[in-house]
Parts: C-alpha cells; structure tokens; sequence
C-alpha cells in the first residue's frame, strides 16, 4: 500500500511561477520623463513680436516657402548691414575689372594692398595693354597665381582695346569673352560698377548661405544663381550678393557659424547644426 504524502501535486513545467510580491514603494515614482530627441537650435536672438517671421517650412522645399524665407532674409539683413558694398577699392569701371580678376583664390584685402600700385602704372586699359608681362608679375606677385593673373590682366586690356575701343562692355555676352572674366565677374562688373541687374553674384559665401539657408541644392554656382534670381526682386540682385558676403564673413563662418546670435536663425534649417 502506498505511503501517504501531505506536499501538494506537482504543478507541470508549462505553469509559470507566480510573480514576486512588489516591494512597497516609499514614495511616487521618480522614472525620469521620456523626452523626445530634438534637433539643437540656436538660442532665440531677441527680437521683437513685431520683427519675427511668419511660420515658415523649416525646411523650405515649394517655391512658395522659399520665397517666404526669401523676403525674410532680405529684409533683415539689410536692416543688419544697410552699409554692405563691394569690398574691392576701385573708382571706374576698369579698375573693377582688374581688381576682380586678381581677387581670384585671394582675399579682398589683399587685392586691395596691390591695386593702387597697379593701377598707378596702368591706369587705362591701353596703358595695361602694353605692359611688359614681367612687371605686371612683380605687380601682382602677392595675390597668388601670379603669372596667369598677370596674363589674364594684359590680356584682358588687349581685347578692350581691339573689341571695345578701350572701354568695358556692359553686358554679360560681351564681358564673359575676356581674358580672365567669367560670370561671376561679369555681375560684379554690371552690378557695382553700371548698376545693372542682370545677374546674381555667386561666390563661395553666396554657395554656402543659400545653401545653408535651403534655398537651394545645386552644387555649381550657375545653378544657384537660377535659383536664386526668381526669389528676389530683380533691383537687389547686387546687393542680394553684398549681404550674403558680408553675412559670411560676419556671423554665418564655414567651420562654426555663430547662430546665437545671427538675425536670421528662426527661418534657416541649418541653424545650431553643426555641419
């Protein structure tokens, strides 16, 4: 006969085990809040209700959200720099022309260190046109790229001599022919020293801020500058160019921009971002 046993039935393996008794808690909970990942902005600027932009796609993709961001940049930084100009000394036309040809992968201010020696040996474009190319060399020597400045510049006067009697053209289709001159140095001509806006200017500050900005994607400045011509009014297209430079050169630095304190912080995408 078997033995009688007082423990209970074996329970099978598939049961799970009761759970523990919670130990009582001493107070309300103290689990941290999940907070949701942001992105980092920059610190708001300070201004007032009436200065402050309309919403705005923080990330402008229509044609509509880019010309509302647009309006906003060029309103405020023509209130930040009512002064911006081109930073080239120069007093004609020609000069200009020389002065940008040279400002080629060479800062304003230095261009600025060379020019009065220049154009006291060379004051018009038939005296340049005879220069020995040697002295233009030790002219220029301090701008870098010296020979090809040197021969883009005697160059250059040569065809305003025998194509323009001397005189620079004013217009892209006859600037962009000569020596040393491009689009980008066609506009500065036309639009700092004729006032005429035919074109944007487009210089390495004017590719990162439009950029940056989401005004644009295109990787070439003759892209850029179709994008940006149909979003602001053809009478600032010259000093679109100005406050962008000038902006760059200020606030919006390419290592590390200072977004803390730059007017246009609440309608760029890239703001606080670190690229």
């Amino acid at each position: 006969m078997a033995r009688a046993s007082n423990s209970s039935p074996r329970q099978p393996l598939s049961v799970k085990k009761p759970a523990k008794a919670a130990t009582k808690s001493k107070g309300p909970s103290k689990a941290a809040p999940v907070v949701p990942k942001t992105r980092k902005t920059s610190k708001t600027y300070g201004l007032k209700p009436s200065q402050r932009a309309a919403p705005v796609a923080k990330s402008p993709r229509t044609k509509a959200d880019k010309k509302q961001v647009a309006a906003v940049v060029l309103e405020r930084l023509k209130a930040e720099y009512p002064d911006a100009h081109c930073e080239l000394d120069h007093t004609n036309a020609f000069e200009l022309l020389c002065a940008t040809i040279l400002s080629a992968q060479c800062t304003d201010v230095r261009v600025n260190m060379v020019t009065p020696a220049l154009f006291a040996a060379y004051p018009t474009a038939e005296a340049l046109s005879v220069a020995p190319i040697e002295h233009v060399e030790a002219l220029v020597r301090t701008t870098g790229f010296f020979r090809a400045k040197a021969k883009s510049l005697v160059g250059m006067a040569n065809r305003l001599v025998d194509k323009h009697c001397g005189e620079v053209p004013r217009t892209i289709a006859e600037l962009v022919p000569l020596p040393g001159v491009g689009r980008k140095t066609a506009n500065v001509i036309l639009g700092n020293a004729f006032d005429i806006n035919e074109g944007v200017v487009v210089d390495t500050h004017v590719q990162r801020l439009s950029r940056r900005l989401g005004l644009t994607r295109e990787p070439d400045p003759i892209g850029i500058e179709k994008e940006l011509m149909p979003l602001f009014p053809q009478q600032d297209w010259a000093l679109l160019s100005h406050l962008l430079i000038w902006h760059g050169r200020r606030t919006c630095f390419a290592r590390k921009p200072e977004c803390g304190r730059c007017v246009v912080h609440d309608v760029c995408p890239s703001a606080g971002v670190a690229e």
